[in-house]
């Protein structure tokens, strides 16, 4: 039997924050609802150059002895070629190739965000928030509860905000209502109906009641939705295990009901024995990139109308470390992916020659593009969002930068 604080600790990762007062809108709102946004977080910091390899540069094979990407060269081992100066890794290629073909993916080099901390935990924190840095920072204040807000996001079919995470993240943390759930073990609850009754009733009366509330009618609906999924990989289970069913499951709710969602993968933080085109880092990309190639699959037509954004806190040492792996950097590659896209097919953004002499710091890929900014351009183009609106999902922005994505 659980006691009190027991029942309210399990409570907690289920809930999400007290509701703020938002007025609704239908701007932006067609037959099925808001357009799809999936932002995937790959905490750790992954090395970008891993997967999109710079061949023409001569300094990249000199900085990388052990650990380089070989050149595109037909062979099992050697990238494949997108232009003449990039590359993708051969452990991505069976299931990113095809996105890129169909114009379908796009990359964005030199990106970042302007902290230089190198901090895991500090530049997530200031990731996530939007703030820019430099001032004070307001927490449980994501950029994308902002988003949500501004949007008029509300509890009906495609409009619904919603992280597909065990705890709701600081990036969903604010003002309005979102609600979160894990889906990688959606078998298995953590609070039973009898407890979540209890939980009910002890905030019956109180300020947080409505939240409360919402954060266990949310979770009973995904729950009862992926029932039907379990019940058909009883009989045609899917082969491939880990990101790729989890990325199904998550297709499988912003097709109909969630417009604005997000996901993180973590296991990224390759400081040794970081591998080439084979090793510990090319599985977690193999993985991940199934994974997004099986969500677009599963959104269907709904896939014309959605934009997937792959970010990381910041990116790897150009260099390769005495361990053979890389260390914290700084700028890093952001994946856009999407049925609609305007630039699908191409590496976008401000680029440079990597060369040692424009390294940031003299270690790092420099960060051209701010994540703030790009973002902001996109949302501009997908949602119609004007400059004063950008500037309410990202205080204090300078200006957008428009790469022509969506």
């Amino acid at each position: 039997m659980l006691n009190r604080r027991q029942l309210l600790g399990r409570a907690a990762a289920s809930l999400p924050l007290l509701a703020g007062t938002f007025s609704s809108t239908s701007l932006w709102a067609g037959p099925n609802g808001l357009p799809r946004t999936l932002i995937v977080f790959l905490r750790g910091a992954y090395d970008a150059n891993s997967l999109l390899v710079p061949y023409a540069s001569s300094f990249y094979y000199e900085s990388r002895p052990n650990i380089a990407i070989a050149r595109p060269d037909g062979t099992s081992d050697g990238a494949q070629k997108l232009d003449a100066d990039w590359a993708l890794a051969p452990a991505t290629t069976e299931s990113l190739m095809p996105l890129w073909q169909k114009k379908q993916l796009a990359f964005v080099p030199f990106a970042g965000s302007e902290d230089v901390s190198r901090s895991h935990f500090e530049t997530q924190d200031n990731f996530e928030l939007g703030q820019g840095v430099g001032g004070s920072l307001v927490y449980r204040n994501g950029f994308m509860n902002r988003l949500a807000g501004t949007l008029g996001v509300q509890k009906q079919p495609g409009r619904e905000a919603l992280a597909f995470t065990d705890q709701l993240p600081l990036i969903f943390q604010g003002k309005l209502a979102v609600g979160n759930q894990g889906l990688r073990s959606v078998g298995r609850a953590g609070v039973d109906e009898r407890q979540a009754n209890l939980i009910r009733s002890m905030y019956a009366q109180t300020p947080l009641s409505g939240a409360v509330d919402s954060g266990f009618d949310t979770r009973r609906e995904v729950l009862q939705e992926m029932g039907e999924e379990r019940d058909m990989a009883s009989r045609n289970a899917i082969g491939s295990k880990g990101f790729e069913a989890e990325a199904r499951r998550v297709a499988k709710l912003m097709r109909e009901r969630v417009a604005l969602g997000f996901i993180d993968v973590g296991g990224w933080d390759t400081h040794a024995n970081q591998g080439a085109a084979l090793g510990g880092l090319a599985t977690r990309l193999s993985e991940l990139s199934a994974g997004l190639a099986a969500f677009a699959t599963e959104m269907g037509p709904q896939w014309q109308n959605t934009t997937v954004i792959v970010v990381s806190e910041f990116g790897r040492t150009f260099r390769e470390n005495g361990n053979r792996g890389t260390d914290h950097g700084h700028g890093t590659v952001y994946w856009v992916m999407g049925g609609g896209l305007k630039a699908g097919g191409k590496v976008v953004g401000p680029q440079q020659q990597l060369r040692a002499d424009t390294l940031f710091q003299d270690r790092d890929m420099p960060a051209l593009t701010d994540y703030r900014a790009m973002l902001a351009g996109l949302w501009g183009r997908q949602y119609g969002l004007t400059p004063a609106q950008q500037a309410q999902v990202f205080p204090g922005l300078k200006g957008s930068v428009d790469l022509g994505l969506v």
